[in-house]
């Protein structure tokens, strides 16, 4: 049997998920964190299976003209799994990004027309907003290494807003996980998770542990609208996100005054309430959304729009084929795993006469836009946000509208 700890050398071939592409000396693909295409490293194999393997770096031998020096002294080999690409420039990381997400929409979908990459205005340094830890034994915020639950303290996290730097000196005893939060521009704060017999529970704190009561809502401006975000209510993380995904919104949805709009997944109401705004009294905006604490948000949020309702509920296909209408138009903005079984091809059921679909994962953006594009849509617009610097993932938005 090989050994699964065997160094050999790689050529690196093309980006993916998890890693940079290359094969093995008996031709097996092996995935590479920590690289770029066109090198050649030497590797660890640290897992094998019958048509594939995973390998650590252990040494760059040909470096890529987009090879830099990490911004942040906890990324790299070994260290917090958090930031895929601080090794790569603003350009190889654009590439990287733009050729995954191609590959994705070809592969999964059967698309074959590659969007490109648009860049926030803000740089990568500080430009998160919320930042969830991890706590060590000692107290200590951390991250995890990659593909590991391995734990890696850091201080501070290079992405984050330098404002909750005082957290990372905070020894946060009793605590499972810490979200930080420096949303808006009120004081920002943490978001603690402890243990509460079988069950647990989450303090609102100040950056060195304190409990704050009654907890704060965050005020956020965007586009000139200001949004109430309860501490359990989700945000986008990237300082830049909500305008630029709210823009691109209201501006795909293509509004006239008495349109009938479901948004999907609404949160807070950040597309919800400026699509009202468009529709007028005489349309009609209902938003969907599961979590309690951000519908009361986005019912806050929606006041004095006489046309738009919040319900509270899952997004399930039964939902989709109850609230959407022909001729509808609808904006689903849905988690990591994409849309919920089944409501893709409910949508297509209804024959809205198009559908804004943000995502955040292109691999299950990819199999929602397949069930759209055999039901008789096309895609009208599609982009990449790099919402999330220094990493793989990314923000598409996209215009599917239903052929005539």
């Amino acid at each position: 049997m090989p050994d699964p700890t065997a160094e050999e050398r790689v050529r690196i071939e093309r980006p993916a998920t998890g890693g940079g592409v290359g094969r093995l000396g008996d031709g097996r693909v092996v995935f590479v964190r920590d690289t770029l295409p066109g090198e050649l490293v030497e590797v660890t194999i640290e897992q094998r299976t019958s048509s594939f393997a995973r390998a650590s770096l252990r040494r760059v031998l040909e470096p890529s003209a987009d090879r830099v020096a990490a911004a942040c002294r906890f990324s790299g080999a070994g260290g917090c799994g958090g930031c895929d690409l601080q090794h790569a420039s603003s350009s190889g990381q654009t590439s990287w990004k733009e050729a995954v997400v191609a590959e994705q929409l070809r592969r999964v979908a059967g698309y074959d027309v590659a969007p490109s990459l648009v860049l926030p205005p803000s740089p990568p340094h500080g430009s998160r907003t919320r930042l969830r830890c991890a706590v060590d034994d000692k107290g200590r915020l951390a991250l995890r290494a990659s593909r590991s639950h391995t734990l890696v303290p850091v201080n501070p996290c290079w992405l984050v807003d330098p404002r909750v730097a005082e957290a990372f000196t905070t020894t946060w005893s009793r605590a499972e996980e810490v979200e930080l939060r420096a949303i808006g521009d009120a004081a920002p704060f943490a978001v603690v998770k402890r243990p509460a017999g079988r069950s647990v529970r989450y303090d609102v704190c100040d950056l060195r542990g304190h409990r704050i009561d009654p907890a704060p809502i965050s005020r956020v401006l965007v586009s000139g609208t200001h949004y109430n975000v309860s501490p359990q209510s989700f945000w986008q993380s990237h300082v830049d996100a909500p305008s630029m995904l709210l823009d691109r919104v209201t501006s795909l949805a293509g509004l006239q005054r008495g349109d009938r709009v479901v948004d999907l997944y609404c949160g807070v109401g950040l597309f919800a309430v400026a699509l009202a705004a468009f529709v007028g009294p005489g349309g009609r905006v209902v938003g969907v959304e599961s979590s309690p604490h951000a519908v009361r948000d986005a019912r806050e949020n929606g006041t004095g729009h006489s046309g738009l309702r919040i319900r509270q509920a899952m997004v399930t296909a039964d939902a989709a084929r109850n609230l959407i209408g022909a001729g509808d138009v609808v904006v689903a903005d849905p988690p990591r795993a994409g849309l919920a079984k089944g409501v893709a091809a409910a949508i297509v059921e209804q024959r809205p006469r198009r559908v804004v679909y943000v995502s955040c994962d292109a691999a299950t953006f990819a199999r929602d836009l397949k069930v759209f594009l055999s039901g008789g849509f096309s895609v009208s617009h599609m982009e990449i946000l790099d919402l999330f610097p220094m990493t793989e993932h990314v923000e598409l938005v996209a215009l599917l509208d239903i052929h005539p």
